[in-house]
């Protein structure tokens, strides 16, 4: 039987770059944080959740997140650490989280990321994996963290670094993507493609 995966989308930041939460950009007819939400679930993951912060009314007004665990994280400003935490102590609650082998984590402001990817990193899965996309030969998104590194990441996840340190300090299966993805993210409106 093949691992469970959940996914999680970290959408509460307030893109003070960008000039507005990257989780209400609209891409293509689509905000981020749908398309980020729906790219998960297309890639095999379940359940997915999507942290929210910055804006967070504002977002569950606009956004369809049809099917997806909602968590708003009121500790947003403090970075994407606690939004992970938040993620992580979420899918701990779920009444079946047992059987989540996996979370596969992707920031909302990466939409060159699709179901293919995700499918890729994720067939990595398992209680004990760390796993993570690369691009043009770096460290890239999403990244898969195996149930048994959730704690660890969690205490190591403050301010912006999300569960970089973590990652730093074991031992990460690397996934080439490129030929399926691309790792771009978007830190301002000339950043999207067109």
């Amino acid at each position: 039987m093949p691992e469970r995966v959940a996914g999680v989308v970290l959408a509460a930041g307030a893109g003070r770059r960008f000039g507005m939460p990257k989780a209400l950009v609209d891409y293509h007819g689509t905000l981020l944080v749908d398309r980020a939400a729906r790219v998960l679930a297309e890639g095999g993951c379940s359940p997915v959740v999507v942290v929210l912060g910055a804006a967070a009314d504002q977002v569950l007004d606009r956004a369809e997140l049809s099917g997806v665990t909602v968590v708003v994280n009121p500790d947003w400003p403090t970075g994407m650490g606690s939004s992970l935490r938040a993620a992580l102590e979420a899918l701990g609650r779920t009444t079946d989280a047992d059987t989540v082998s996996a979370a596969l984590i992707t920031p909302v402001d990466m939409p060159g990321i699709g179901p293919s990817a995700v499918r890729r990193v994720a067939a990595n899965a398992s209680h004990a994996r760390l796993a993570a996309a690369t691009h043009q030969g770096r460290r890239s998104h999403p990244v898969l963290l195996g149930r048994d590194h959730w704690r660890g990441a969690a205490e190591a996840a403050t301010g912006d670094s999300g569960a970089r340190h973590y990652l730093r300090e074991h031992e990460v299966a690397l996934v080439t993507c490129d030929d399926i993805s691309e790792g771009f993210d978007i830190d301002r409106p000339e950043d999207l493609p067109g």
